[in-house]
Formats: structure tokens, C-alpha cells, sequence
């Protein structure tokens, strides 16, 4: 059995220039300079298809920069039985074509859609396309084995969590479970997935070639309103520190890899940090390899941050979402804005980078509380507190808890998934869209100051350093120009 996990080529209809940020992304967007972030789940189906004797081949339309044409040449010339594709809100409608054009053109091949869309809305995409099956939760690199496995005729019953078609009806295994143990994966075929795509082009990246891992799944705290990934991960796991540190080891000597972000929506805390802090020095990892991650405000102490930078940790990315205190009540992201400023000295002072990333657009903000978000954002650079900070609009996507509420509220402004894409407000706000935009501005350009581009250029240590400033001030012209239009 052949089977293809793809990224067909999309197009943004706004602007054809622009490039969807798509693979194992929490928050969908377009961006001006390309961005390739290595989907690590995708991955790791891919890998335990191949370990169990499929023949598989990874197709990534996008970062390859294939036309549409050539991807269809490709799936007409490799003929698979199973095809494969990760798919969001603001293109699941471009996905349904894809998939009704390859079942006209190939009326055997079984057509398989997975992500926090299809797993918010699974009925939805059954009906609006020709789609075979449809995996649910995040688990759906165990489920896509198993699902092949029935097709084999190796295995009698699909794992809950499956939606599929018998005589003409939609049917279903029930709700997912992630129950599946994560300590069993195996280490990636980096090879197989084609690493080297996502290598470079990469904004969290200070060194190349770097690559992305994922310690758990998903997020410890799992209770903000408006992440996608709450869909797919409603309670979280880890993978033990051990079996990580192993994966580590393997990029460092078989890849070469100089730097590595892990993706689980935060990186696990307490007794498991300090485990893996310890055997990241004990094996001398932290002098190979820099390591970034997700954090939460609130959740380390400065002895934390000191050992997260002697095992070689460098940039910790942090969401604060907004300076009102209301907000992040609202979006139950457990923080004080007290805990901010304080947070970002502490892992400032261990010789962390801290990044912000914020949003504008909230319902129920107005002009002033937009503002005062900015403020704070300028105010931690003026001390120096943070090295970066991304800006976004806030969209409630389809089964997360900020959804629900503003379908309830009559306050979403469209049910039309193609606007869902980070370049305009869907929700009804205080704020115009050009307020939006010029705060979505703001942020950026609240750190671009005499003072913090003094301290940029006498932080310059080597030629990685150069490199990187360059590409960041890129990605932030890139954002700036999306912003505009």
C-alpha cells in the first residue's frame, strides 16, 4: 500500500504573493517571507507507516514551491491508494476542492483530512467534499496507522475518533481518545520527511540548520479560549525525559543540527525540567545545541531560568495575549499582568531571549485597553526585559471556547473560513479594521527604538548573530506589509 502525506499548493486570495504558514501551526496565517515550521505529527505518521512495511512518500507542495499542476501531475504519476493532508479554518474550503478534484480524477484513492478544524467540525467537510475518512484529535498519526491497517485487512476495527462512509451514510467510531502512549513513538525519519525544508526558514532559528521536536502533547495548562490545539489536545501528556534527550542526541550527531524548538504548547515544568536540564549538561548537549520552547508566565522561579540556561536553552516564547487584566481573565489564561514584566527579567537576567507574542481585536477591548497592551509591550523593551515580540489578530476558530461564545453573542461577523486568516477582525469590535491593523502595527513597531537597535548591534557576538538579525528584521518588514493591506 502506497501512501502520500501531502501539503498541496495554496493560494492566498487576497494575495498571490503571500504563503500559508499551514504545517503543525496553532494559528494560521499568510506571510510575506516564507516560514517552514516542521509538523512533527505528520512526521511521526509518516515514520511508523514506513517502520510497519507501507511504502510512503512526503509531499510538501508548499514548501517546495510546486505549482498546482505539478502536485496533481505528481499524485497522477505515483498513483496512491491513501492520500493524506493536514488542513486549518482559513483554507479547509481550498482543501474540499483538492479533495473532490483527486476523487474525479482518481476515483479509487482513498482521501484522508486531519486538524483542529476537521476535528471541531468533522460532519461539515463529510458533506461539503468527497473526503473517505476524516481522523480526529491529535493523535492522528496512531490513528492513521490503524485506519490502514483495517484497509490492509490486518486489523478488524478503527479507533474511535474516525469518521467514514458506509452505503451513503456518514458514520463515525465515537470521540476520540488520546490514550495512546507517547513513550512507544519511534525517533523520526527525518529523512523520509525531508528535514532539510524546514531548516532554514525559520524566524525562531538564531543558527541553521535547525528542526523542531515535541516533548508532549499538548499544553499543561490547556485552558485558553482561543488556541485551536485545545480541540485536538483536550488533557495533555509527555514523553519521558530520557526518550528525549535520546532524539536530541540523534539530531546532534546524525543531523548536525545547531538548534532545536521544541513545540508542545508548553514545555513541561518541575520535576521533568530539571530532569532533562540535568541530562541535557550531564551529556554535554548544552554545548552542541541551543534549545528553545513555549512557556507561561508564572510557572518558573529564577533558579529555573538559571539551569534552563546552563543546559542550553536560549529563546522562550511566551503569549501574553493583552496588558488587561479582564482579558486574560476572560480567556482563562491564568496570569497576572503583574507576572509579565517580572517573568521576562527573570529569564533576561539567567541570559534567555524571551519572546511576546500578543493579539488585537478581542470582542470586548476598546482603543484604551488596545493601548495599554502596546504600552507594556514598549515598556519591557525600554528595560530590555524582551529580545522579540510577534502581533496578532484574534480569531476564534471553530471548537475552541472563544468560538462558541461569540456564535452564541451574534458577534461573529462572518461563518465564511476563508476571512478566517489573521488579516482582518471576524468578530464584532469596538475597534475599526484599520484601528486593528495600526495596533497590529504598533506592536511591532513598539520595539524598533534607538535604544533596543543600539543594544541588537552590541549584542552581535558572531556571524550567526549578523544572519539572524537580518532575517528577523525581514520577517518584521513582512509583517508590517501584511498588516498594511
Amino acid at each position: 500500500m502506497k501512501i502520500v502525506i501531502a501539503y498541496p499548493p495554496l493560494n492566498c486570495k487576497r494575495d498571490k504573493k503571500l504563503v500559508p504558514l499551514l504545517s503543525q501551526n496553532r494559528q494560521f496565517q499568510w506571510f510575506h517571507s516564507p516560514t517552514y515550521i516542521y509538523p512533527v505529527v505528520p512526521a511521526y505518521a509518516a515514520t511508523m507507516l514506513k517502520n510497519d512495511g507501507y511504502e510512503v512518500i512526503w509531499y510538501d507542495g508548499i514548501a517546495e514551491k510546486k505549482t498546482y499542476k505539478e502536485f496533481l501531475d505528481f499524485i497522477a504519476e505515483e498513483n496512491p491508494d491513501v492520500i493524506m493532508m493536514e488542513t486549518k479554518t482559513p483554507v479547509v474550503k481550498q482543501h474540499w476542492k483538492i479533495i473532490n478534484e483527486l476523487k474525479t480524477r482518481h476515483a479509487s484513492l482513498i482521501t484522508v483530512l486531519v486538524g483542529d478544524h476537521v476535528t471541531a467540525m468533522p460532519e461539515e467537510s463529510m458533506r461539503n467534499c468527497n473526503v473517505d475518512f476524516i481522523l480526529t484529535g491529535g493523535d492522528y498519526d496512531f490513528l492513521l496507522l490503524n485506519l490502514c491497517s483495517v484497509l490492509k485487512k490486518l486489523k478488524t476495527k478503527l479507533e474511535p475518533g474516525i469518521w467514514y462512509r458506509e452505503n451513503g451514510a456518514i458514520k463515525n467510531t465515537g470521540k476520540f481518545k488520546l490514550d495512546h502512549d507517547l513513550n512507544t513513538l519511534p525517533f523520526i525519519d527525518r529523512d523520509l520527511t525531508k528535514w532539510k525544508l524546514y531548516a532554514y526558514k525559520n524566524g525562531n532559528y538564531k543558527r541553521t540548520p535547525g528542526t523542531y521536536i515535541m516533548a508532549g502533547r499538548d499544553c499543561w495548562w490547556g485552558k485558553c479560549k482561543f488556541c485551536s490545539w485545545t480541540t485536538l489536545y483536550p488533557n495533555s501528556r509527555t514523553r519521558s525525559p530520557k526518550l528525549v534527550l535520546d532524539e536530541i542526541g540523534i539530531l546532534i550527531d546524525k543531523y548536525h543540527i545547531k538548534e532545536i524548538m521544541d513545540d508542545t504548547g508548553t514545555f513541561p515544568v518541575g520535576e521533568w525540567l530539571r530532569e532533562f536540564c540535568e541530562g541535557m549538561i550531564s551529556r554535554g548537549y548544552n554545548k552542541k545545541i541551543r534549545f528553545n520552547c513555549n512557556m507561561r508566565f508564572g510557572a518558573l522561579k529564577q533558579k529555573d531560568y538559571n539551569l534552563m540556561a546552563k543546559a542550553g536553552f536560549r529563546f522562550i516564547l511566551y503569549g501574553l495575549e493583552s496588558a488587561r487584566q479582564e482579558t486574560l481573565d476572560r480567556i482563562h489564561k491564568g496570569l497576572k499582568v503583574s507576572d509579565v514584566a517580572e517573568g521576562a527579567r527573570m529569564a533576561k537576567k539567567a541570559g534567555l531571549h524571551p519572546h511576546l507574542t500578543t493579539m488585537i481585536g478581542y470582542p470586548w477591548e476598546t482603543k484604551e485597553d488596545a493601548l495599554k497592551t502596546i504600552r507594556l509591550a514598549k515598556e519591557l523593551f525600554r528595560k530590555g526585559y524582551v529580545n522579540t515580540l510577534q502581533a496578532t489578530i484574534v480569531i476564534p476558530y471553530p471548537g475552541t471556547p472563544l468560538f462558541d461564545e461569540c456564535k452564541k453573542c451574534n458577534q461573529l461577523r462572518t461563518l465564511d473560513w476563508d476571512r478566517y486568516d489573521m488579516q482582518e477582525p471576524v468578530m464584532e469590535t469596538p475597534l475599526t479594521d484599520a484601528d486593528v491593523k495600526q495596533f497590529t502595527q504598533g506592536l511591532y513597531k513598539s520595539f524598533i527604538t534607538p535604544r533596543f537597535i543600539f543594544r541588537t548591534i552590541i549584542s552581535i557576538r558572531d556571524f550567526d548573530d549578523i544572519i539572524f538579525i537580518l532575517r528577523a528584521a525581514k520577517s518584521v518588514r513582512g509583517h508590517l506589509i501584511v498588516c498594511r493591506k
